[in-house]
């Protein structure tokens, strides 16, 4: 007896443990300022608001100790209701779970999401290959819910081997696919299964001094195409820093494109890559930079944190820039 009440307590202790973990791992917890999340280092925001009204954010992981972005994998969702209090959902896909993947690993870039007739779609970049810069593909994983469940269902054939996936609805239902990197930016229909091309990818013509980072919003009936450009500092142009985050409009979600200029400047990362959405109202960018890796004494541009400050339009459409906010 005494025997079966001890393993009986182990158990209970156990049961107990993992289920606080879980509950910490899912807690609300509140953020005062940027980067507002602090206990891991991610990036390459893509933030969407779904139907239950929360504001949901799927970004890639830097892992410490830093190896440049080979070892970058385990994508995190983050939500919140109030863009003050944030629940890290956990991880939701990894390499190891790619079936076609590249059989080292590693390799998982910035992701996107999308959603239609009941189904996430999780749209990520990773090779096929060991020699992993010409073998990329645009994979899927799909779920019932909005983070958690995300299964690898396989990648879009005839896209080219690049990075950066981003796939907008638009509001007559048509979904549209982008990929870029390299200084070129696609993009093309997808048929209604999100898993199919429906024709040919197209190349974004217009655009400015593109890098990779494409990312799609609507507003007012004018499509704005924002990304990440090729500004160096070491151009000894007396701008400080390197990537900026530039916008183009249209008429039309493929182009042709007006450049419009830059709406946020560099900042103390090497690289950017954001995402627009409004919220309650409100409009937000969302980008990274590596002030958590400084700020911990471990400073390195493949430690990055993402972040978030209000982004306003001027009268004729215009955004203005983005103010970047640090720890309040």
């Amino acid at each position: 007896m005494k025997k079966i009440g001890l393993i009986t307590s182990l158990l209970l202790y156990f049961a107990v443990f993992a289920c606080k973990s879980q509950t910490k791992q899912n807690e609300s917890v509140e953020i005062t300022g940027n980067p507002f999340i602090k206990h891991l280092y991610t990036a390459d925001p893509s933030a969407h608001v779904w139907a239950d009204g929360r504001l949901y954010v799927y970004a890639s992981h830097d892992i410490a100790p830093p190896h440049g972005c080979d070892l970058m994998d385990q994508y995190h969702v983050f939500s919140t209701d109030d863009m003050v209090h944030w629940v890290d959902h956990g991880e939701i896909l990894r390499s190891s779970q790619v079936p076609w993947g590249r059989p080292e690993g590693g390799f998982m870039w910035a992701p996107d999401c999308a959603y239609r007739n009941g189904t996430y779609y999780f749209y990520f970049p990773h090779p096929s290959e060991s020699r992993w810069n010409n073998s990329w593909k645009i994979g899927v994983a799909t779920s019932k819910y909005p983070a958690k469940d995300f299964t690898v269902v396989g990648y879009i054939e005839g896209m080219e081997s690049r990075i950066d996936p981003c796939v907008f609805v638009d509001d007559d239902g048509q979904v549209y696919i982008y990929q870029g990197g390299g200084g070129v930016c696609l993009g093309g229909k997808l048929k209604d299964n999100m898993v199919e091309l429906d024709g040919k990818l197209q190349q974004m013509e217009g655009l400015e001094d593109f890098h990779e980072a494409a990312w799609l919003h609507k507003r007012n009936g004018i499509y704005y195409l924002s990304y990440s450009d090729n500004h160096d500092e070491k151009r000894n142009d007396g701008v400080k820093g390197d990537n900026r985050m530039r916008y183009a409009v249209s008429d039309s979600p493929l182009g042709p494109w007006k450049s419009m200029g830059i709406y946020m400047e560099p900042t103390d990362s090497y690289t950017n890559h954001g995402s627009i959405v409004e919220y309650k109202g409100q409009w937000y960018a969302f980008y990274h930079n590596s002030s958590l890796s400084r700020k911990n004494g471990e400073f390195n541009d493949w430690l990055r944190s993402i972040c978030v400050d209000k982004l306003y339009y001027n009268p004729d459409g215009s955004i203005q820039i983005v103010e970047q906010t640090g720890d309040r």
